[in-house]
C-alpha cells in the first residue's frame, strides 16, 4: 500500500484536539502539512548522510597524517636511521640469516669523550661532531651495511652476507682509525676516539639479546682504555651486572667515605732523598675491600662521576699535604688531571682555593696529566696548562712515549717534568730498542729544560741503568709501594730509626718551622 492511501485510511486529526476531520478543506490542509513533515524528514536525513560520508575521508586523512603516530623517517640530526628503524631492519636481518643459514654482526659504537665536548663548548659544537660522525660512518660502511644512531653518542652497524671474525675485526678497525681523526669545528681541532664491541647472529644468542650484549662488549672495550674493539664473550654478562653494582656503590662511596689516597714516592736518583709523593685513589668497598683504580676509573668515567671524585682528590690531597707539613715532613704531593678536569673551566681555581684553604705552597703541587690529554689541540686543554704553570703549581706529562708528541708542541707547554712509561722501564734490562727510547727521552727533556721521572723501577739493575742515563727521578716497587698516608708517615719519620730504606725528604726536616719564605703559613 502506497504512504497516502495508508494515511487516507487513518482517521484524520486536527492539532492536538484529536477531533476527527469533517470537512473537505479540513482534509486538503491535513495532506498538505504530512507532505510537508515527510520531505523535511528526508531532507534531514540526506544531510545527515552527506556528512557522514563527508567527516568519514577526512578523519582517515588526519589519521595518516597525525605526525605524532608516525615513526620519523631518519634521525633529523645525521640523518642515520634512528633505534626504531634498526630494530625493524635486525630483524628483518636476523629472518633472512635464518633462511641462508648464515650469520650477521653486529657492532656497537660509542664515542669515547663526547660528553666534555658538550661540556666545555657547548652543545652546538657537539651536534656538528655527531653529523660529522654520522658522515664517516656512512662512506666507512658498505652499501649493503645498515648504519644507524641508537643514542647521544651510541651508533650500531650492522654487517650481513655471512662475514668472519677477521672481516669484521678490520671493519671495526677501519671505523676506529675514521672516527679518530680530528675533527673541524670553526677551525678548531676535536680529538675523539670511540670503542666498539661486536656480536654475531646466531652465534652469541638470539635476536632478542643481540643488542644488550653488543654493548656489553663494547664497555669491555671501554674497560680496556678505549679506542679498541671486544667481541662479546659470555662472561661478559656477568660483568655488566657487576659494573651496573659498582655503579651503584660508587655514587654513594664519597657520602660514606669510602674513598682513600694512597702514595708512592717518588726518589732523587742522585741523592736518594724522597721528592715527592704521587695520589692513588683506592676505592675502601664495604663487601668487595679494596677496589682499584683501574677498575671504577673507567665507570666514573662513563656515567660523569669522575668530576666529584677529581675534587676530592684535589681537595684530600692538599689536607694531607698539610698534615704532613705539621708532622716535619715537607714534600711535594702529585695528583693525576683527567682529560674531562682539564676541561673544567673552574678547575684551576678549584686547584688554588684548596691550596690556599689548607695553606701549601702551588709549587709543592705537582698536576699529573698524561701526554695524549697533553697534546689535545683543544682551547680549554690548553688554556688550563696555561692557568695552572701561571699559578706556579709543578706540571707533569705522565706515561711520556706512549702518544704522539710534536716537540714545537712540547716545547711551548709549561711541564717541568716528564714521566716515562712504566712499560719501556720493564723492558730496558732485555731489550735495546728501550734503552734507546729512554736514553732519547732523557736527553730530549734535558734539552727541554725538563726533569725525567721513570716510573716502575723494581730491580736494581733497572735503576742503576736510569742513573747512567741521567733520569732524575725513580718512582717504584724497587723503593715502595703505594701505602696509606698513615703509613708514608711512620715510614718517613716514626720508624726511620729501624727502617734503612726511607730516604731524607729533598726538601729537608721542617719539624720546627723553618720553611720556605715564599711558602704560606
Amino acid at each position: 500500500m502506497r504512504a497516502l492511501d495508508l494515511l487516507l485510511a487513518q482517521p484524520p486529526l486536527v492539532g492536538g484536539a484529536g477531533l476527527p476531520l469533517t470537512s473537505p478543506h479540513d482534509l486538503t490542509r491535513a495532506l498538505a502539512w504530512a507532505l510537508a513533515l515527510a520531505l523535511c524528514g528526508m531532507g534531514l536525513l540526506a544531510a545527515v548522510l552527506l556528512a557522514v560520508l563527508r567527516r568519514g575521508p577526512r578523519r582517515a586523512t588526519e589519521a595518516t597524517h597525525r605526525p605524532v603516530r608516525a615513526a620519523p623517517v631518519a634521525d633529523s640530526l645525521t640523518q642515520l636511521p634512528t633505534r626504531v628503524q634498526f630494530e625493524e631492519q635486525l630483524t628483518a636481518a636476523v629472518a633472512a640469516c635464518d633462511v641462508a643459514q648464515q650469520r650477521l654482526a653486529l657492532l656497537f659504537i660509542d664515542l669515547d669523550g663526547f660528553k666534555p665536548i658538550n661540556d666545555t663548548f657547548g652543545h652546538s659544537d657537539g651536534d656538528r661532531v655527531l653529523q660529522q660522525v654520522g658522515e664517516r660512518l656512512r662512506s666507512i660502511s658498505r652499501a649493503e651495511d645498515t648504519v644507524a644512531r641508537v643514542g647521544g653518542d651510541e651508533f650500531v652497524l650492522l654487517v650481513t652476507g655471512h662475514p668472519s671474525q677477521e672481516a669484521v675485526a678490520q671493519v671495526a678497525t677501519r671505523l676506529i682509525e675514521g672516527l679518530g681523526r680530528p675533527y673541524t669545528i670553526e677551525d678548531r681541532d676535536i680529538a675523539i676516539s670511540c670503542s666498539v664491541g661486536i656480536v654475531f647472529y646466531p652465534d652469541s644468542g638470539g635476536r632478542a639479546k643481540l643488542l644488550a650484549r653488543a654493548d656489553a662488549a663494547m664497555y669491555a672495550a671501554k674497560r680496556s682504555g678505549g679506542s679498541c674493539h671486544c667481541f662479546y664473550s659470555p662472561e661478559m654478562d656477568a660483568d655488566a651486572h657487576e659494573q651496573f653494582d659498582l655503579l651503584r656503590g660508587l655514587r654513594q662511596a664519597l657520602e660514606h667515605h669510602e674513598m682513600e689516597l694512597y702514595y708512592q714516592p717518588k726518589i732523587d736518583a742522585r741523592s736518594g732523598k724522597v721528592t715527592a709523593a704521587e695520589a692513588l685513589l683506592r676505592w675502601k668497598h664495604p663487601t668487595r675491600g679494596l677496589v682499584p683504580p683501574s677498575v671504577f676509573i673507567p665507570i666514573a668515567e662513563r656515567f660523569g662521576l669522575i668530576g666529584p671524585l677529581g675534587n676530592w682528590v684535589i681537595e684530600d690531597a692538599c689536607r694531607q699535604a698539610r698534615v704532613w707539613r705539621d708532622h716535619g715532613l715537607r714534600m711535594r704531593v702529585a695528583i693525576n688531571l683527567s682529560a674531562q678536569q682539564m676541561r673544567q673551566e673552574d678547575i684551576v681555581q678549584r686547584i688554588e682555593s684548596a691550596l690556599e684553604r689548607h695553606h701549601i705552597h702551588p709549587s709543592l703541587l705537582t698536576c699529573e696529566i698524561t701526554e695524549s690529554v697533553a697534546m689535545e689541540d683543544t682551547r680549554a686543554t690548553q688554556e688550563t696548562f696555561r692557568r695552572l704553570g701561571e699559578a706556579g703549581i709543578h706540571l707533569s706529562i705522565d706515561d711520556f712515549g706512549t702518544g704522539y708528541s710534536s716537540l714545537s708542541y712540547l716545547r711551548r707547554l709549561p711541564a717541568e717534568e716528564l714521566k716515562i712509561d712504566r712499560s719501556f722501564v720493564m723492558d730496558l734490562e732485555g731489550s735495546a730498542d728501550a734503552r734507546a727510547v729512554v736514553d732519547a727521552v732523557v736527553k730530549l727533556a734535558h734539552a727541554l729544560g725538563l726533569h725525567v721521572v721513570a716510573e716502575g723501577v723494581e730491580s736494581p739493575r733497572q735503576h742503576q741503568i736510569l742513573v747512567e742515563m741521567g733520569c732524575d727521578e725513580l718512582q717504584g716497587y724497587l723503593f715502595a709501594r703505594p701505602m696509606s698516608a698513615r703509613a708514608l708517615l711512620q715510614w718517613a719519620i716514626g720508624d726511620k730509626a729501624q727502617s734503612a730504606s726511607f730516604r731524607e725528604s729533598l726538601f729537608g726536616e721542617t719539624l720546627f718551622g723553618d720553611s720556605l719564605p715564599t711558602e704560606r703559613a
